[in-house]
């Protein structure tokens, strides 16, 4: 059970990646602060990826115990659904959330029901995915890398259904000419221009 909860985030890191790809593509004015090797920006930005693009609209789940819901009792047992996508883009929860901002995330921490792209709660007692650290991570670096690459993201279709679990652009987010930008790895592990580099 423990390789899973590797690969799943691995694989739910690659879907943010063709999202984080997405988000560049439509608010290009990420690409610098994330090539300046700002780290608090980086996970900024993937939090606002998994915020803004749904990997799923919602989970399933089964209640521990009885719970209230608004002065309803839901049985023990019973199965509940979050609508993910629904929280995260809830205008009584946070300023603007059509827009892509990762800036919202940065200088402060998230508390455990604020933002979940994967689930909610505490880790060991809610519905929360135990590679969640592991998928930010990954999409902070892979965000990195990605600003760094050179590409022409040629005419597609970029919408995104919510009918579809996980979700996708209906093009996928293709790049053509795609190439590594003159760039590598610093003292500090920040992509720095070759120029850049000590």
């Amino acid at each position: 059970m423990e390789v899973l909860n590797v690969v799943r985030p691995t694989v739910a890191a690659c879907r943010f990646v063709a999202f984080a790809a997405h988000a560049l593509h439509r608010w290009s004015d990420s690409h610098e602060r994330l090539r300046v090797g700002d780290e608090e920006f980086a996970t900024a930005f993937a939090h606002e990826v998994r915020r803004f693009y749904p990997f799923a609209p919602f989970i399933g789940g089964r209640t521990p115990r009885e719970v209230d819901r608004d002065g309803e009792a839901v049985p023990a047992g019973a199965t509940v659904l979050q609508n993910l996508f629904g929280q995260n883009h809830d205008p009584e929860l946070r300023e603007e959330p059509y827009a892509f901002r990762p800036e919202r995330f940065l200088g402060r921490s998230i508390c455990a029901w604020e933002l979940v792209p994967q689930g909610a709660g505490d880790l060991r007692t809610g519905h929360r995915c135990p590679g969640e650290d592991i998928t930010v991570a990954l999409l902070s670096a892979l965000a990195v890398r990605l600003a760094w690459l050179e590409y022409v993201p040629p005419d597609q279709h970029l919408s995104i259904s919510l009918r579809r679990i996980p979700a996708r652009s209906a093009s996928r987010v293709l790049l053509t000419g795609v190439r590594p930008g003159r760039a590598s790895v610093g003292r500090t592990g920040q992509w720095k221009p070759d120029s850049a580099v000590p």
